[in-house]
């Protein structure tokens, strides 16, 4: 798998797996039904606590990404990811609010930020071949 995991970084282990996970699934790294390793085997390729990986699995499951089957595994949900309702997008929209208030304070324009924004749209679209 592809996960490189930043041990030095403020943010937590669990959310960076989580966060690379989803991006494997967006840029079609992972697909829809693929079997992802279980929580002991990911624990021990990249060497963090079991439970640490456990946590990101019971997350991405609650979100939606993965399915997890006591026979299968952990599977990338075969249906795919469900798409984005009011709560997502409430839920978007309050985590951009601070992202966008700290941009304000740091003189990053709406263009800038909006640029950003499409860059890494882009990013993602390429590395999904382009769909």
């Amino acid at each position: 798998m592809f996960i490189n995991l930043d041990f030095e970084s403020k943010e937590p282990i669990y959310v960076q797996l989580i966060h690379q996970i989803i991006e494997g699934i967006a840029k079609g790294k992972i697909q829809p039904g693929e079997a992802l390793p279980s929580v002991r085997s990911l624990a021990a390729d990249i060497g963090i606590n079991l439970h640490t990986v456990n946590k990101a699995y019971q997350h991405l499951k609650q979100e939606g990404f993965i399915l997890i089957h006591r026979q299968k595994g952990v599977v990338v949900n075969p249906e795919g990811v469900p798409e984005a309702d009011d709560a997502y997008r409430d839920q978007l929209k309050s985590k951009l609010h601070p992202l966008i208030a700290e941009s304000i304070c740091r003189k990053v324009s709406e263009q800038e930020f909006s640029e950003l924004c499409s860059q890494l749209f882009t990013e993602f679209n390429e590395g999904k071949g382009g769909k």
